[in-house]
């Protein structure tokens, strides 16, 4: 019990106010001052320089008009770094599933740009990491640090 309580706590103090609104299915979403171009690249920057390795991007408006479809603009990047995901794997392999980390960012349907990314506190529920709290820790100030660096 005191487990959980210390993350739901960490996640009070970790998150801006203001993301808690946007909070839902285990995702986080916050809203972009930035188009969707710009928020990438952002993010992107913001990665890069904290080391993480970007293994792959993918632009789903791109595929969608593949098909003769429309879908507003929509990007998913996709990332990490193995010391950090590695050390998760070790407490429960199955974090491989939720590995590498992803963060979307995308147009809604009135304009407006928002980048969502899991909500650690899931993994924490689904997953044994309790010897592996620490480093869930770090992962959501990062998430949090990457998220805010590209919206603002």
């Amino acid at each position: 019990m005191r487990y959980w309580f210390g993350l739901l706590l960490m996640q009070m103090l970790v998150l801006p106010p203001t993301l808690y609104a946007q909070s839902s299915a285990g995702l986080i979403s916050i809203p972009s001052t930035h188009d969707v171009a710009t928020t990438e690249s952002k993010l992107k920057a913001a990665l890069q320089s904290k080391g993480m390795q970007i293994f792959a991007q993918i632009d789903h408006a791109a595929a969608a008009k593949q098909i003769k479809q429309t879908l507003h603009p929509t990007r998913l990047i996709i990332f990490g770094n193995p010391k950090i995901g590695t050390k998760l794997m070790q407490c429960d392999q199955r974090m491989g599933i939720e590995l590498p980390l992803k963060m979307l960012i995308y147009e809604d349907e009135t304009g407006k740009v928002w980048l969502s990314y899991a909500n650690t506190q899931v993994f924490a529920q689904r997953y044994r990491l309790e010897a592996c709290s620490g480093v869930l820790e770090k992962v959501s100030r990062a998430l949090t640090g990457f998220a805010q660096s590209a919206t603002e």
